[in-house]
């Protein structure tokens, strides 16, 4: 595999990378103050195509390969975790599941106003209060046809950008049982009535990425909402979130990067002993591992992007490089504090909120413990 940007990507890379300096980074301590949407930035992405990374230009969308989205998140993460993660979230959960399996109709009602940039964002809502990585044995929330209508009743959690959607792309139960085919995928606007998003859920980090629980009571939304076929939103859903593996392996690979690039600077201007700290050996050894371990989760987020481009399998590569890549975030950005000292730990210096950003990275998406049973499952055959 050859992972040399042509010279077109490496112009995407600086396109990003230049607005995420402008636009995002500068933003990102505020953002995490005030937890308020970055709606000035994310208005610019539409004309950048960064709202529909993946999704086909006959759909508005700008048409990139994996490889190229996750180069997108990577410098999007670097700027702003909180806006990165809403972006990322929009493009691999919310446009991801009708571009893959929505009608043409769908297409043009729910994917081109989203991945155009023309409306808002996008939302996926799977978890519910007793439902997590138990998606086929947990979900409670049901869907039953009447008419020409469902009728949703039930209740999520954690479902990135509801307030700040469209649309949410919700997860439900359409069938009695809990078979692995009894879940469906249906389109919900969410200023449809009965729908109930509550305040922002008050986190540990990524402030700026609004997090909701939503209710649905006696929600009515047409029957052509449906995606895909009915019975098979637990498949496409496990699909979906190896395609978000890769994005989200990107986002902890730009937050490492960020830590990275703030520690380096700070090791260079902090003197102890008459030296700058970047020349005593431990800073040095420290130093060296973050960039080693950096650059190893970048190239394999990008060998899972390369699978996925070549339509090969990819579900355990995506898994890995998620994996991997949320550990070596948490592991740089430990050490970016470590190495500012008690500045580190103050919330003047940027890796203090880099750290607390991170931390999600664990856990959203599939956890690194359910990751490492899709790896075994995948390691073992079975």
């Amino acid at each position: 595999m050859n992972f040399t940007l042509s010279a077109e990507q490496k112009l995407f890379k600086q396109t990003v990378h230049e607005y995420s300096a402008a636009e995002l980074k500068t933003r990102a301590a505020d953002v995490d103050h005030s937890g308020a949407f970055n709606w000035v930035a994310v208005r610019k992405m539409g004309p950048l195509g960064l709202l529909g990374l993946t999704t086909p230009e006959e759909y508005g969308g700008a048409g990139v390969s994996a490889f190229e989205a996750a180069l997108a998140i990577e410098q999007l993460g670097w700027g702003c975790g909180s806006t990165a993660l809403s972006v990322a979230a929009h493009n691999s959960l919310a446009c991801a599941p009708i571009a893959l399996f929505g009608t043409h109709a769908q297409k043009e009602a729910f994917l081109r106003p989203l991945a155009s940039g023309a409306g808002r964002l996008g939302a996926l809502a799977l978890t519910e209060p007793g439902a997590g990585s138990d998606l086929a044995g947990g979900v409670k929330t049901t869907a039953v046809p009447e008419g020409d209508s469902w009728i949703i009743d039930g209740s999520k959690m954690w479902t990135t950008n509801a307030s700040v959607a469209d649309l949410m792309v919700v997860l439900v139960r359409t069938e009695p049982g809990s078979g692995t085919h009894t879940l469906s995928l249906i389109v919900v606007p969410t200023s449809a009535p009965g729908v109930t998003i509550a305040p922002p859920e008050k986190k540990m980090g990524l402030r700026g990425s609004p997090t909701h629980a939503v209710s649905l009571s006696d929600v009515r939304v047409p029957l052509e909402n449906l995606i895909g076929v009915r019975g098979n939103g637990l498949q496409q859903t496990l699909s979906v979130l190896d395609g978000g593996r890769i994005g989200i392996g990107a986002l902890c690979v730009g937050l490492a990067q960020a830590a990275f690039d703030e520690t380096l600077s700070y090791a260079k201007q902090r003197h102890t002993f008459g030296k700058a700290i970047s020349q005593h050996q431990a800073i040095q050894h420290m130093l060296a591992d973050m960039a080693t371990e950096i650059e190893a989760a970048r190239l394999m987020v990008y060998e899972a992007a390369y699978l996925k481009d070549e339509g090969k399998p990819f579900t355990q590569m995506a898994a890995m490089a998620k994996l991997f890549a949320s550990q070596v975030s948490e592991r740089v950005c430990y050490n970016a504090i470590q190495i500012h000292g008690g500045y580190g730990y103050s919330a003047n210096f940027p890796v203090e909120r880099i750290y607390r950003d991170q931390r999600l990275m664990a856990i959203g998406e599939g956890t690194s413990e359910i990751l490492r049973m899709v790896i075994a499952r995948q390691v073992l055959g079975v």
